[in-house]
């Protein structure tokens, strides 16, 4: 069963921001979604999360059609869209702490301090949100993705204002991913993590969406940038 299912979908706000896309996700794959800023990316994964409407085509997730308020949905699917909205009054720590809680994770206070450690928060762990940097936010949000169970991840440049080592690091946890099983669908620019992680590459410009494999998706990003 594709965990995506996408056939002349259209996203955008009121009219569409890129052509039509037709797009499947298997288990055990990481597509990467790249094309210039504003050509749809972003619109594309809130779409397939439920942040957005679809304008026309069909969208099925999960082997059904979209629910995100579906207990299926919320057990099976982590998305980090950028958006980093945190409790201001908990702190670092009690924020992995909820999402392990709430998402019936074994041994949570392990695998708290191990996101702690493997995101280089640690020394952080007794902060506040508004203490923290803005990269230190990123690193949050993302460890709080990867603390819960799921069969799919949902992730917009999750690059963005990592250092080189969490970069580095970030590749090597999605191809465990994909090796355990999972699918993840991700906007990037970044062409080493598109590289070493992506089964398969989308990308979108104004006038065509088409398949490219990595190496080729990693060329268009580097005449992008």
């Amino acid at each position: 069963m594709n965990l995506i299912e996408v056939i002349d979908l259209e996203v955008g706000y009121g009219l569409p921001v890129c052509p039509p896309i037709s797009l499947a996700v298997a288990p055990g794959e990481v597509v990467a979604v790249i094309g210039a800023n504003g050509s749809g990316k972003s619109t594309l994964l809130r779409t397939v999360v439920g942040l957005l409407n679809p304008l026309g085509g069909t969208l099925q997730m999960l082997g059904a059609g979209l629910d995100e308020r579906s207990t299926t949905f919320r057990a099976s699917v982590a998305s980090e869209l950028g958006d980093e909205a945190f409790f201001p009054s908990l702190t670092v720590r009690e924020h992995l702490l909820l999402t392990c809680y709430g998402h019936g994770v074994d041994d949570p206070d392990d695998v708290t301090d191990h996101q702690l450690e493997v995101f280089g928060l640690t020394e952080r762990s007794a902060a506040l949100p508004a203490a923290l940097s803005s990269g230190q936010r990123r690193r949050l949000a993302l460890a709080a993705a990867f603390a819960r169970p799921r069969s799919l991840m949902i992730l917009d440049e999750p690059e963005q204002r990592l250092d080189a080592a969490i970069r580095d690091a970030l590749a090597g946890w999605l191809v465990e991913e994909r090796e355990a099983g999972g699918s993840v669908l991700m906007a990037t620019h970044d062409p080493v993590l598109l590289v070493t992680a992506a089964t398969r590459v989308l990308a979108i410009s104004d006038t065509e969406v088409r398949l490219v494999d990595p190496e080729r998706g990693a060329q268009i990003i580097r005449h992008e940038l």
